[in-house]
């Protein structure tokens, strides 16, 4: 008869590799928690962001317009002071967004009230009697027109909006020619 050898053996893991699989898998949920962190920070913003890209857009169609529909000379379409007291029609500065007014102009001088944004009431929904309407506090819409040579010129619209993380500026930038 053979005698067979028995052997006490208790395979597994010693602690070491425990606490060490322990901090990888740490590490890997702390990440994950801070990229969902992170898309839950800039799903929330994504509706300022949003109202600022159409409120610069709207003032560039706005002098767009002016242009096209010749409300304005190419002398006017600038900014009233700017670098050498341009003459134009167009307020200097970051200005409240507003009403684009009687002349259909935004960031001029005959400007109408703030604009206002139509929220969910209680019920979540939008278009029923609890909506909640308010004016547009904390942006600041610039229209910025300079030179390029005498029948181009740059226009800059530059909305500014508060975040969590501080002012943020949403910059639309394009060129206007004198033809239309």
């Amino acid at each position: 008869m053979t005698m067979t050898a028995f052997h006490d053996r208790h395979d597994g893991f010693t602690l070491i590799e425990v606490c060490i699989a322990m901090m990888i898998t740490t590490v890997g949920v702390l990440a994950l928690a801070g990229v969902i962190a992170h898309g839950a920070h800039t799903l929330a913003g994504s509706q300022d962001q949003l109202i600022a890209g159409q409120r610069a857009a709207e003032a560039a169609e706005s002098v767009f317009k002016a242009r096209d529909t010749r409300v304005l000379t190419w002398a006017q379409i600038r900014n009233v002071a700017g670098a050498g007291a341009d003459g134009g029609v167009f307020l200097d500065g970051a200005q409240d967004v507003r009403d684009s007014g009687p002349d259909g102009l935004c960031n001029t001088a005959d400007d109408g009230a703030l604009i206002t944004v139509v929220t969910p009431g209680v019920d979540g929904l939008l278009g029923t009697p609890d909506d909640v309407t308010r004016p547009l506090w904390g942006f600041r819409r610039e229209i910025e027109i300079r030179d390029i040579n005498a029948n181009l010129r740059r226009l800059r619209v530059i909305v500014t909006y508060n975040t969590s993380r501080g002012p943020t500026q949403y910059v639309l930038t394009t060129f206007l020619s004198s033809y239309a």
